[in-house]
């Protein structure tokens, strides 16, 4: 029987380069060795988003361009977390065996409460909603209840798994051997990939490039990206510039070697850089955008991708759920 990777996606909006690179690319390259399950995280969202609408729109937008970036629900199953209601059963119960210590050392509760106490708040949780503090807990039920054997995630998502394989072995400890223990498949690429401002890229820093923006756009954003001073014939170090991290991510291996040593000799100047990025992202995203496209101006292809997914998903997270109900006690209702 084949393994079972499983990937939460959380929806915050249309993706960018370094998503792709970092978290999308790894995680559907999974898929050609795992049995693949992938989620539509939209009761995490419901931390940070509290309109409806925008939490409709955000999901279409995520599912959108996972599928036009090459995920095949005919080979892997991908549904929405909602659709899913045992996976908030699993986790008051899971909730029921975590320490409360562990969740203070969760780094988004312990940022939070750092953040107050740099405001001089006297109250450091006045702004942490319980969603934040129990998060973790959700998303150990997420992994748990389909029994993943690796989950794939960003360095700064690894403490969750991490997390998640505490609670197991506390359940497992008090009710026996059920729960599956999941290992971490850590990609570190995304975290290295430099914005437009020489940052990290991330949305918070508003230095990104967006997966589906327009040809035009998508140049405007690229020669907006910060470069030193060096002269164009005069030797640069590639590494300083998020764009040759992201050329060298996508462009053929060959291509990349021939830039590199273009740069390093003073052969190509930054401009140069910039033009070739724009003509490789033009190249290889036009199927994707397209696809994009014509997913989001026909939701309706949408929801039926993520209702066969929860159909598929459910007789799974039933039947773990009923596992974990025997072992605590909860006996079926005589009739």
């Amino acid at each position: 029987m084949a393994k079972r990777s499983l990937t939460g996606i959380k929806p915050t909006g249309i993706p960018h380069i370094a998503n792709y690179i970092g978290a999308i690319r790894p995680a559907l390259a999974l898929g050609e060795q795992y049995d693949a399950y992938y989620f539509i995280a939209d009761y995490h969202a419901l931390t940070t988003v509290k309109d409806r609408q925008t939490l409709i729109d955000l999901t279409y937008e995520v599912a959108a361009a996972w599928l036009a970036m090459g995920l095949n629900p005919d080979r892997v199953t991908l549904y929405r977390q909602s659709d899913v209601p045992e996976t908030f059963e699993l986790t008051w119960i899971l909730g029921c065996v975590t320490p409360k210590g562990l969740m203070n050392r969760a780094h988004a509760y312990k940022a939070a409460v750092a953040d107050a106490e740099a405001q001089g708040k006297a109250d450091v949780d006045a702004g942490v909603n319980m969603g934040v503090y129990c998060y973790p807990v959700l998303m150990a039920a997420d992994i748990l209840l389909f029994s993943a054997d690796v989950v794939p995630v960003g360095r700064d998502q690894s403490q969750h798994v991490e997390m998640t394989r505490d609670i197991a072995e506390k359940f497992n400890l008090a009710y026996g051997d059920v729960l599956r223990i999941p290992e971490l498949v850590v990609s570190a690429t995304s975290a290295s990939i430099l914005g437009l401002d020489g940052r990290k890229m991330s949305k918070s820093y508003a230095n990104v490039l967006p997966l589906f923006a327009g040809p035009d756009e998508m140049a405007r954003l690229v020669r907006r990206f910060k470069t030193d001073s060096t002269g164009a014939d005069e030797p640069k170090d590639p590494e300083s510039t998020g764009l040759f991290q992201i050329y060298r991510e996508i462009a053929a291996p060959d291509e990349t070697r021939r830039v590199q040593a273009a740069l390093e000799a003073g052969g190509m100047s930054w401009k140069e850089l910039k033009d070739a990025v724009v003509a490789l992202l033009d190249d290889f995203l036009a199927a994707p955008r397209e696809r994009y496209r014509e997913l989001m101006a026909d939701k309706a292809q949408i929801r039926r991708v993520l209702a066969a997914g929860a159909e598929r998903a459910r007789p799974e997270a039933a039947a773990m759920l009923a596992r974990v109900r025997h072992a605590i006690g909860r006996q079926p209702v005589s009739l």
